[in-house]
């Protein structure tokens, strides 16, 4: 679909594209645009432009990517809209609904604190010049359903939409989404100061169900599936539970794994041949844990399980398609360890999968994201969707059970 480009004056203008964002044309979508364009028009006299960010899935492909593997991820129903205009003074201020104002002066080099919004886009601007690109000034209201905390990287969803604002009014749409993914990561790692590897903002900036290979260091090779699940629903259940003393355990991961290609004097897993690996285990049972061997043979068969999740998709194959789903699940708990931390009794992301399967009716359900205490990817026909949310939501509470539709593209203006 081919969209407008054009101020907005009111939800109605663009709502013939609600059925490629969200899967619908709803009252709650109207009255939800028409308050942000109204919340613009109070701020600026006027209405702008308007775009939409979404957020991202992780379908399969549990912690491979640091490690040069592969994984499809696809953008969802859950989005960052904003209206925006340009401003002469070349300053970015941004606006979100129920967070502090972002004010980044584009002329100033005064460093701004790591961990903000500011030095968020503050790197985002960075990364457009030193690619070549232009930058200036804007306001822009945004307004957000992309939960943060929810595993749908809220973060990844405004850094897309940055960009997106940035190469509409300054650069001619010029800036190719895999730029977009790079001067993403660049603010994230540089100016934010979080570690992040490139899935969540390829899921986003590609949009649609997406293979992404990340063999090659420091890049990402996308691959767009035929398939947009029409038949199927997928459902984030967030467990409630708390990442921040659980730092160790995700470095553990890629720590542990990174002992196992130090043996082989190797940086990452995808350099080590897998029957490399199995013929050495002889000798690597002496150097690394076992639990760092079944990490790699994790990594190892979840790379074919990415595989075979695409090809089956592609097919038509939904049993299949489903099968990888539930093996990437057993995988996660039982080799991967990534399902509760350690000494944890609540075990809350083994609880919700449990109780999940039960209204599942030959759906799939795994482990999403990063794990140990987050969300899980539920996968349902959708005649199943209600009865699942409705049990689910007894116990979690409705607002963390979240059903997504995969949105076919990926952050646009409207």
């Amino acid at each position: 679909m081919e969209f407008g480009k054009k101020t907005v004056n009111s939800a109605a203008e663009v709502a013939k594209y609600f059925p490629v964002l969200y899967g619908e044309t709803s009252e709650r979508q109207l009255k939800r645009y028409d308050k942000l364009i109204e919340r613009f028009r109070a701020e600026k006299g006027k209405t702008g432009y308007m775009a939409s960010s979404s957020g991202r899935v992780e379908v399969i492909g549990n912690h491979t990517d640091h490690n040069g593997g592969v994984a499809v991820g696809c953008a969802i129903s859950l989005d960052t809209i904003a209206m925006f205009l340009p401003e002469d003074n070349g300053i970015i201020t941004v606006k979100s609904e129920g967070y502090p104002d972002v004010v980044v002066d584009t002329a100033s080099d005064k460093k701004l604190p790591a961990g903000s919004s500011d030095a968020l886009v503050k790197g985002i601007c960075e990364g457009f010049l030193k690619r070549g690109y232009k930058i200036g000034g804007f306001t822009a209201c945004t307004t957000s359903n992309v939960a943060g905390g929810a595993g749908v990287s809220s973060s990844a969803s405004f850094e897309i939409l940055i960009c997106e604002i940035l190469n509409f009014l300054y650069n001619d749409g010029r800036v190719s989404e895999k730029e977009k993914v790079f001067i993403s990561q660049f603010a994230e790692n540089v100016y934010f100061g979080k570690p992040c590897g490139l899935l969540d903002q390829s899921a986003i900036a590609f949009g649609g169900l997406t293979l992404l290979d990340f063999r090659t260091k420091g890049d990402v090779t996308p691959k767009h599936i035929d398939c947009d699940l029409n038949e199927y629903t997928l459902v984030l259940i967030d467990t409630g539970g708390d990442h921040k003393n659980l730092t160790g355990e995700y470095a553990a991961i890629t720590e542990e794994m990174k002992k196992v290609c130090a043996y082989f004097g190797k940086e990452r897993l995808i350099e080590v041949d897998e029957d490399d690996f199995y013929a050495a285990l002889p000798e690597l049972k002496k150097n690394v844990n076992g639990r760092a061997i079944l990490r790699a043979i994790h990594f190892y068969n979840e790379n074919k399980r990415v595989y075979a999740l695409a090809g089956a998709l592609t097919n038509g194959d939904y049993e299949s398609f489903l099968k990888c789903i539930s093996d990437s699940g057993i995988s996660s708990q039982t080799d991967l360890q990534n399902c509760f931390p350690q000494g944890d009794i609540e075990q809350l992301i083994p609880t919700a999968l449990a109780i999940g399967r039960k209204y599942l009716h030959g759906g799939a359900n795994r482990v999403h994201g990063g794990g140990l205490a987050g969300t899980t990817l539920n996968v349902l026909q959708n005649e199943c969707v209600k009865e699942f949310v409705n049990e689910m939501s007894k116990i979690y509470g409705k607002e963390k059970v979240i059903p997504l539709k995969v949105r076919k593209v990926g952050t646009t203006v409207l």
